[in-house]
């Protein structure tokens, strides 16, 4: 878990430096968001990693060769844990500085890119920073992506995938695996470190392998229209929240890893 501090004092959650006190309870609140297709239009991971191979001069088809070895091992039944391990290996001989200053870069790009940001879920963030919530970013992506993306928030925390890191290079080895019922270890982990009571918080997710974190607040809330998670918050009276217009696929390109989380998951694949 990496816990931050706002880099700026208008940062949601702040004043003049200072958390804001909860308004509206008498304990502290926590809200728990997933990122890719939640708070953010794109699969970090994707488009970070095509960025990635053209900054250090892969030829194009580089992406390519990447994504269709991800599409192989789904095709051939490999769990999504296998999955992100082998999408992660393609960092392994990468230093930890270099990545993370090429990902300060293709946050940049990717802002002035335009509607990089879900305007429901940036809303839900911005009215938990201004309650005086603690903001927490929970995500299978990795520090790169998401740091960036937390300092721009004033997010109070990340809970992310790290990779193993030796004298400052990256082996293609994890340390944490942030997926599925890993975000919701994580999530009890954060609020007893912290002395929060889960009925005092909400978390935000779009897919099926989120729902283990929805359960583990009193506040669950379903962006898009995921049919699993449809179906527990019509089940159970859950919030919703617009994601992507139209279906959850929609704009979904090739740069987003399209195909390598199947549309008709087998049991078990998002663990």
């Amino acid at each position: 878990m990496t816990t931050r501090e706002p880099d700026h004092p208008s940062a949601p959650g702040t004043a003049g430096g200072r958390t804001r006190p909860t308004t509206g309870r008498t304990r502290p609140g926590a809200a728990f968001f997933d990122v890719d297709e939640t708070l953010i239009a794109v699969k970090s991971m994707f488009r970070f990693l095509r960025y990635h191979l053209a900054a250090i001069g892969s030829p194009p088809a580089a992406y390519s060769a990447v994504t269709d070895e991800l599409r192989g091992l789904v095709a051939a039944g490999a769990s999504r844990e296998e999955v992100m391990r082998a999408y992660y290996r393609v960092y392994a001989g990468q230093r930890a500085a270099d990545l993370s200053a090429t990902g300060r870069d293709w946050f940049r790009h990717e802002l002035g890119a335009g509607d990089l940001f879900l305007p429901a879920g940036l809303r839900a963030f911005r009215e938990h920073g201004r309650r005086g919530d603690l903001t927490v970013l929970v995500s299978g992506s990795f520090a790169p992506c998401l740091d960036p993306l937390a300092d721009r928030l004033g997010a109070t925390a990340v809970l992310a995938t790290r990779l193993e890191t030796v004298d400052g290079v990256h082996t293609g080895e994890l340390v944490t695996l942030m997926l599925g019922r890993d975000k919701a270890d994580a999530t009890r982990a954060f609020l007893r470190e912290h002395g929060i009571a889960p009925a005092d918080c909400s978390a935000y997710g779009d897919h099926a392998s989120d729902l283990p974190m929805l359960l583990a607040v009193g506040d669950p809330v379903v962006v898009g229209d995921d049919p699993e998670l449809v179906r527990h918050a019509a089940a159970r009276g859950w919030r919703r929240l617009p994601g992507r217009e139209g279906s959850p696929s929609a704009g979904t390109t090739a740069e987003d890893g399209a195909g390598i989380s199947p549309d008709r998951p087998r049991a078990g694949w998002h663990r």
